[in-house]
């Protein structure tokens, strides 16, 4: 019998909020976080918006010289675990470290410090090269530090599935505890990759929307008017703990981590396969692992990214799975309000989807003015406007460049 899993705690720093409250309060309010960006001179650039986060200081996590050797997806990633650990009120030094670890992953990495460091070596030659260069570039430094941070000495690992980053770590977390390699995990991902080079890297390849006159209506998942996604930074991550575990320290328990599954259209870098096949089968696979049927879902955090083909798919697997129930099945896109975080964003949907179980709130997908009829985009998106609905379990998903595929239920807690 599988060991059950159970969310204690949150973290989340977002372009809607720098901590869980704030995100929420303005997720269900509907608050875009899209705005021009003002972290540098984008006159160069077709697309000048994005979600950026807002008023962060890593200081506030972080010793200020330690800091300061740390890329900007590091801090990230210890504001949200050291939140996560505080909501949970989980005091390490009552634990054993070695059955505490961390699956915290990064789309993209340190990328800020990537363009940093290669305009020095274009201007200066190698010999200016920062020592602490690689140590802030390479990937696994967001997990790495939340170790060294909390003292997390159990397992530690830094998948890197695009924007199924952070759901594929929360999933992988999840068979850690249920493997019983660890008895509590901290999960999610995160990501900090607005800058000049990312940015034309997607405008380049058209992925992104260029409604540069009005940037908090331009993320628009599933409306007609759908042109490209928003990037966003920040993310996410859920405090996972073993029933017991959490029961004997008398942990506050959100929620139920019940299910995952994962799987990869084998179709192409970037596109997703027209027939939903893949994607379908990866959020039966999630249901099915968590001991359920389409039936018992009552919400769907879907990946939303504003994107013509993304939305379109998603709203083809969900036919698929729930055939006519589809239609009662709610589903709405974070995305619309805090744009795309790439390898954050999973991380920052758990959060949101496990406050949704708890509160029987439903976000809006925010900007949904054009049915897009011809296409057969005609489900219940929750346009605009919060909706109370009691839901007993959610699935939450992800789908990333290379086609990987990554879902998760998260459900109420019941004895």
């Amino acid at each position: 019998m599988k060991r059950r899993v159970v969310i204690t705690g949150l973290g989340a720093v977002t372009p809607i909020g720098n901590d869980v409250p704030t995100f929420w309060e303005n997720l269900v309010a509907g608050k875009s976080g899209v705005d021009l960006i003002k972290s540098f001179d984008t006159s160069a650039l077709g697309v000048k918006i994005a979600g950026e986060v807002k008023d962060f200081k890593y200081t506030d996590y972080i010793d200020p010289k330690e800091g300061r050797r740390m890329d900007r997806v590091a801090h990230f990633a210890v504001a949200v675990a050291k939140q996560a650990v505080a909501d949970a009120e989980f005091d390490i030094s009552q634990e054993d470290p070695l059955r505490c670890g961390v699956c915290v992953g990064t789309g993209i990495g340190g990328i800020n410090t990537f363009l940093e460091q290669s305009m020095k070596f274009a201007a200066k030659g190698p010999s200016r090269i920062s020592p602490f260069f690689i140590p802030m570039e390479i990937p696994n430094m967001p997990a790495a530090h939340i170790g060294i941070k909390l003292g997390f000495k159990g397992p530690n690992t830094c998948i890197v599935t695009a924007c199924a980053t952070g759901t594929n770590c929360i999933g992988d977390a999840l068979r850690t505890i249920q493997y019983g390699d660890a008895d509590v995990m901290i999960a999610g991902g995160v990501e900090a990759a607005i800058n000049e080079m990312a940015i034309a890297g997607f405008e380049n390849e058209k992925a992104l929307c260029v409604n540069n006159e009005d940037p908090q209506g331009a993320s628009c998942p599933f409306d007609k008017r759908r042109s490209g996604f928003v990037m966003g930074e920040g993310g996410g991550v859920v405090l996972l703990e073993e029933l017991e575990h959490a029961k004997k320290r008398g942990a506050r328990i959100y929620a139920e981590l019940k299910g995952f599954a994962m799987n990869t259209d084998a179709y192409h870098i970037t596109a997703p396969d027209p027939s939903g096949e893949m994607p379908a089968a990866c959020l039966l696979g999630a249901i099915s692992d968590a001991g359920l049927t389409p039936d018992d879902i009552d919400y769907i955090n879907a990946h939303g990214t504003s994107t013509h083909r993304n939305d379109l798919n998603e709203t083809i697997a969900a036919k698929k799975i729930f055939g006519q129930r589809a239609y009662e099945v709610p589903m709405s896109s974070n995305k619309s309000m805090t744009g795309h975080l790439l390898g954050g964003a999973g991380g920052m949907e758990a959060v949101a989807t496990t406050l949704t179980v708890v509160h029987g709130i439903l976000p809006p997908t925010i900007n949904y003015k054009v049915v897009d009829k011809e296409e057969g985009l005609d489900l219940d998106y929750v346009p605009n406007v919060a909706r109370n609905k009691d839901v007993k379990a959610a699935l939450s998903c992800n789908f990333g460049f290379g086609g990987h595929n990554a879902a998760i239920v998260i459900s109420k807690y019941e004895e």
